[in-house]
């Protein structure tokens, strides 16, 4: 049975003995939500892959807020919770602070590095895979301009952004490329209205493809394009599901597999950073029966040649996070 915890603001949820949950491991999901048909989600199939393997049970918790990030990771702690895997880079700084108080008890998080010997970093080449899904819209675009739209205005959304952008270039050294973020704030990974003022305001720019990489706030952005008559990208979880036959692409982090891979090792989880990159499966593009008709000969032939390339060493995709530039914008 999976275990449902809720931090109410001001007070605890946990109510766990030690005794009674110290072989559960416990999966945290940042805000957004578990179901937000994006990152958390992905989390949460791969724990459900995992119980539905074992058998086993696990402790879930849904934050409300941000100031719960720090409570979360010490009431999960002191319930005997092991491994403690946290999605999102936000948990990083709390992170860096709980885990010396807690030496026994292994700790992952996923999409930044934190450093210390009970944590293992799991970090994505999110740029190989956004490189992919440039290539793609731009080989489909009509228009020959295309957009982005990222969500929280960070360094790890500004990498989606120039990989995004780097392959759209070299699939069409003309192109066009729109870059808007939803905002500075936590909020706007979840303004799913605002995505879709950006999607139509990019539209009326030219885009025929929109490349999301924005939580819940681009589930609004695939929503509005599918209403425009426009094609767009989905990320982090497959997408193209959710308008099928108007989702080109979507580009796939393999969290789930990070989340049952550290479920399944358990305590004995090893510490140090794990890179996910297109070579090893960790990133993809998400191709189906939903997108099949929209992956024509030209857009599949590009792609593959592309993953080629990146695979073999021929292409290096700019990391935004070593050097906060973008060459190709």
């Amino acid at each position: 049975m999976t275990m449902l915890f809720r931090l109410a603001a001001g007070a605890a949820a946990l109510a766990l003995s030690a005794a009674a949950a110290a072989a559960d491991p416990a999966l945290i999901f940042d805000l957004g939500g578990k179901f937000d048909k994006s990152f958390n989600e992905s989390a949460y199939t791969g724990a459900e892959k995992w119980k539905a393997e074992t058998g086993g049970s696990y402790k879930e918790l849904e934050m409300q807020s941000e100031a719960q990030r720090e409570q979360a990771l010490r009431r999960l702690a002191e319930t005997g919770a092991n491994p403690i895997v946290m999605t999102g880079f936000a948990f990083g700084e709390v992170l860096a602070k709980v885990a010396p108080d807690y030496p026994d008890t292994r700790f992952v998080i996923i999409d930044t590095a934190v450093d210390g010997p009970n944590i293992q970093s799991v970090v994505f080449n999110e740029g190989e895979g956004s490189y992919l899904a440039g290539v793609a819209a731009a080989t489909a675009s009509k228009t020959g301009t295309v957009g982005f739209i990222g969500g929280m205005d960070i360094p790890l959304i500004r990498k989606f952004g120039c990989g995004y952008a780097q392959g759209v270039k070299a699939a069409n050294p003309n192109a066009r490329v729109i870059q808007n973020m939803t905002g500075t704030t936590p909020a706007a990974w979840n303004d799913p209205v605002k995505g879709g003022e950006l999607a139509r305001a990019q539209k009326a720019q030219g885009a025929d493809v929109i490349y999301a990489a924005a939580g819940g706030t681009g589930i609004g952005v695939l929503q509005t394009a599918a209403d425009e008559g426009i094609l767009s990208i989905g990320v982090d979880s497959n997408q193209n599901h959710l308008h099928p036959g108007k989702v080109l692409t979507s580009v796939v982090k393999n969290v789930d597999g990070a989340v049952y891979d550290a479920f399944k090792a358990g305590p004995a989880v090893q510490p140090g950073t794990r890179v996910m990159d297109l070579k090893s499966g960790g990133v993809s593009l998400a191709m189906d029966d939903n997108n099949k008709p929209l992956m024509t000969e030209a857009v599949a032939k590009a792609v593959a040649d592309a993953s080629a390339r990146i695979a073999s060493g021929e292409v290096k995709v700019h990391d935004y996070m070593s050097d906060n530039s973008c060459p190709a914008q």
